[in-house]
């Protein structure tokens, strides 16, 4: 009886032994991973292109409000003048049916400045003498071309010569552009 009591006591002080050893090599692998670099690897590869495109919101009209219309464009368009860019992207019009253009038909762009904070655009006298009037499709006009420019981050407000001449005004008089026009107006 006395050699079973002491077998069964070597036998769980060799178990407990084992179980030490485990612990202890199971703490060191844990610890050797923690120290590990481990490289990721993205699950889909962004290809050239994808990494060359940007989206630009341009304001256009939808009846009485504006609506911002998203386009993909290439950020080597961008880079040279982005300004001139996204001003002509405005002249052309929205790609979408259900929205209109802000800026009337035959308008052309003379010269595009940054002063600090403030765009100025010089625009031909098509602006002013194509516009259909009235204050509310005015002022429609002057914040699609606010809210767009303003998007970028570097752009707070604008201000509009025509022909390269300043304090001109809408045909009606009632928008003059004596002002600089912020995003909210």
């Amino acid at each position: 009886m006395l050699d079973k009591k002491r077998i069964f006591i070597v036998g769980i002080f060799i178990f407990a032994i084992i179980l030490a050893i485990m612990a202890v090599w199971f703490y060191r692998e844990k610890a050797g991973k923690q120290n590990e670099i481990v490289e990721y690897t993205p699950e889909e590869e962004i290809t050239d292109e994808q990494m060359r495109q940007t989206i630009v919101s341009l304001y256009f009209k939808n009846q009485n409000s504006l609506i911002p219309e998203a386009r993909l464009i290439d950020v080597k368009e961008l880079i040279q003048n982005p300004y001139e860019k996204i001003i002509n992207m405005l002249l052309e019009g929205p790609k979408n049916e259900n929205l209109q253009k802000t800026i009337p038909e035959g308008t052309k762009i003379n010269k595009i400045e940054k002063q600090g904070e403030i765009l100025i655009l010089d625009f031909s006298t098509e602006f002013i003498t194509n516009h259909q009037g009235g204050e509310e499709q005015e002022k429609l006009t002057l914040q699609s071309i606010v809210k767009t420019v303003t998007e970028l981050t570097e752009i707070n407000a604008i201000k509009i010569k025509i022909n390269g001449e300043e304090n001109k005004e809408f045909q009606d008089g009632k928008i003059k552009f004596d002002q600089i026009f912020h995003r909210e107006f």
